[in-house]
């Protein structure tokens, strides 16, 4: 084996680990400025919740909007490791109806 065929085999074996570690793990690290807290098993923020808001023709349309907008927020401030609503606690869905359409409000504290 050529000392071209180890660098290369070397830069491909450097490159598979550091793309799988990037694929195992999204976290920001802006998660350590809040204090964190177990609960059933998964890290949660002790203190801190995050809000979405949406809307829709229907309830179904407008709760999802809203979900969406706390995944996008949690996600872009600490990562999709944060961002499942499933995995979230203190969750809460408001919503109310007009005339032409469904307004729905999320809040749920971040775990992961």
């Amino acid at each position: 084996m050529t000392i071209a065929h180890i660098l290369k085999l070397a830069i491909l074996t450097a490159a598979l680990a550091a793309g799988s570690i990037a694929a195992s793990a999204d976290n920001t690290g802006f998660d350590s400025i809040h204090s964190q807290v177990r609960i059933n098993g998964k890290t949660c923020f002790a203190d801190h919740a995050h809000s979405g808001s949406g809307a829709g023709p229907n309830r179904k349309a407008a709760e999802a909007q809203a979900i969406k907008s706390w995944y996008d927020y949690t996600a872009g401030e600490y990562g999709s490791d944060w961002a499942h609503i499933g995995k979230a606690v203190k969750k809460s869905m408001t919503c109310s109806q007009n005339s032409s359409n469904w307004t729905c409000d999320v809040d749920a504290t971040p775990c992961r």
